[in-house]
């Protein structure tokens, strides 16, 4: 069966270009114009990705986004003409798997596509759950429980997390994390894994003393385990 992509751009022109190319690769496209019809389509028939602009009528991309977040895990790869790189974190920030600044070249939004619809693939038979004290890290279902609550994570950071505390003790550089958990280096720009780091550091510090999320300074990060 054919991957079913949501493409959400005003731009009528982009939008059909992108229709051929992506059917021409054997995907199914439905067109939205509009923030509200986007979350309409969505809400309708969730598809298998979501390529999504910011800058939309009705609602913008960063509402776009937070309503596909509420609703579950879709792949999102943002589609935007703002290169600022406060945009590109929030948008990652906010629950979007990958982020193209246009114009870009369709072989690359092609490699995109195909590396986070593969980074989406869970195999049904493989358990996806690290359980420390007092911590509760679950990528099956998505949920982080911290001191036995739940709490609201967006999928990167528990992705991110999860890899770290998967192999406790190792340090991994912030360029490990960027090519490990997001797939390739995104803009070369540190930053991603650092403000990331800091939101987890806000829901999990100081839980146990068994375990913490440091940094190794000069080199990058570790999920400690006392021995």
């Amino acid at each position: 069966m054919a991957r079913n992509i949501l493409v959400v751009e005003d731009d009528r022109n982009i939008s059909e270009l992108l229709r051929m190319y992506l059917e021409k690769e054997g995907f199914e496209v439905r067109l939205a114009y509009d923030g509200g019809k986007a979350v309409e389509e969505y809400d309708a028939q969730a598809p298998d990705m979501v390529l999504l602009d910011i800058m939309l009528p009705v609602m913008d991309g960063w509402a776009v986004c937070d309503h596909i977040r509420s609703k579950g895990k879709t792949p999102i790869i943002m589609l935007t003409a703002k290169s600022d790189v406060d945009d590109r974190i929030t948008g990652l920030e906010r629950g979007a798997d990958d982020y193209l600044v246009k114009p870009f070249e369709m072989k690359e939004l092609m490699a995109r596509i195909n590396a986070v619809l593969r980074r989406s693939e869970i195999p049904n038979d493989t358990s996806k759950k690290l359980t420390f004290d007092k911590l509760e890290i679950n990528l099956d279902s998505y949920e982080l429980i911290v001191d036995g609550k739940k709490v609201d994570t967006p999928p990167k950071e528990l992705e991110l997390l999860y890899h770290l505390a998967a192999t406790p003790n190792r340090v991994y550089t912030r360029n490990q994390l960027l090519d490990e958990v997001w797939g390739f280096d995104y803009f070369g720009d540190s930053r991603t894994v650092d403000v990331h780091i800091k939101r987890l550091r806000e829901k999990v510090e100081n839980v146990s003393d068994q375990w913490a999320l440091k940094t190794v300074w000069g080199v990058g990060y570790k999920f400690e385990v006392k021995q």
